[in-house]
């Protein structure tokens, strides 16, 4: 029954920056924490950030000091800032709420990011 509906994919050149965006269709404030995740080719998903409701953050090692995870509560938005981006950052990214520990949305449909050299 929950909706997610991501944004702001595209294609970069190495170095650049983008923006990612989620919506959701319920609070994001009354849960646990919303999540960024990614799956590239020939790769499982893997999660990339995560930030709770107390606004404590957590980052992939691969991304940290790169990315910045944030969110809008009136909006019930989630976001992205990619910098510094890589061509191994190449993937689809998906976000989902973490309800309680353990328990999460489903899938929504991601967002492709693509870089090139």
């Amino acid at each position: 029954q929950v909706q997610l509906v991501e944004s702001g994919g595209g294609l970069v050149q190495a170095g650049g920056s983008l923006r990612l965006s989620c919506a959701r269709s319920r609070s994001i404030s009354s849960i646990n924490a919303m999540t960024w995740y990614r799956q590239a080719p020939g790769k499982q998903r893997e999660l990339v950030a995560r930030i709770t409701s107390g606004g404590r953050t957590n980052y992939a090692d691969s991304v940290k000091g790169r990315f910045t995870i944030s969110r809008d509560n009136a909006k019930n938005m989630v976001f992205l800032q990619m910098n510094s981006l890589k061509i191994e950052d190449t993937a689809v990214y998906y976000c989902r709420g973490e309800v309680v520990v353990g328990l999460y949305d489903a899938w929504g449909q991601g967002t492709q990011v693509t870089v090139s050299s």
